[in-house]
């Protein structure tokens, strides 16, 4: 689920080309569906809910993992006192949060308790939910909503595994916005150091330990976990 249909179609074929390459008989039962859809627009986001209501309607399926990913950094060359335009502000929030409240939702209301089925949701996360960071207001705060939405929901279903990751500072586009354009010159100076002295971690990397995570399945449901936790 993603914006880019074209991005989508080369993922599609990177994970079939991956899945027969680790089978003994050359093919698989991967199935991937792709859904090409704008989580900011009530539009994308009733496309992608009726995509995963009847998706998840296939009662043969044993497991149930959401990551929610989708996310955006927001308007970082502005300031806490820049930010003055509510349009602005409320799709960014609409985007961030509403969207991953009302994915998650639909996808745990699709795919209720199953007698020996298991259903586990991840959202992730960032150190940007525990620490402010200067010229990021919208995107710490909109992080640290999402952690507590996650832990209402660990609260509230006891029955789903629910985790927040923070897959540390990624190499990626975003941290190309980073340090190009944060308002802050201090917190632009120190993302150019991390990308100058080697600490941005492939995603990969990050993305193998949260695997494992879910695989020891050891965290108590609801825990925010940093990569350099575990």
């Amino acid at each position: 689920l993603a914006r880019s249909a074209e991005a989508l179609a080369e993922l599609a074929a990177e994970l079939r080309a991956g899945a027969a390459t680790g089978s003994d008989t050359g093919s698989t039962g991967l199935r991937v569906q792709c859904v090409a859809a704008d989580l900011g627009c009530e539009e994308g986001l009733r496309k992608a809910g009726a995509a995963l209501r009847e998706l998840l309607q296939d009662a043969s399926f044993g497991r149930l993992l959401l990551v929610n990913n989708a996310g955006s950094l927001g308007d970082i060359s502005k300031s806490f006192l820049d930010l003055t335009d509510p349009e602005e502000i409320n799709a960014y929030f609409s985007f961030n949060i509403s969207s991953a409240l009302s994915l998650t939702s639909t996808a745990l209301r699709a795919f209720g308790a199953r007698p020996g089925c298991s259903r586990s949701v991840v959202n992730v996360s960032s150190l940007c939910a525990r620490e402010p960071f200067r010229s990021w207001a919208l995107y710490c705060a909109g992080k640290a909503a999402r952690d507590m939405l996650f832990r209402v929901l660990a609260l509230e279903e006891p029955g789903v595994r629910v985790l927040s990751y923070a897959p540390g500072p990624l190499d990626t586009d975003m941290q190309l916005l980073a340090r190009t354009k944060t308002g802050d010159p201090g917190m632009r100076q120190h993302f150019q150091r991390m990308q100058e002295n080697g600490q941005l971690i492939e995603s990969s990397v990050s993305a193998q330990k949260l695997l494992r995570l879910l695989q020891e399945d050891s965290f108590p449901s609801g825990a925010h976990v940093d990569f350099y936790d575990v």
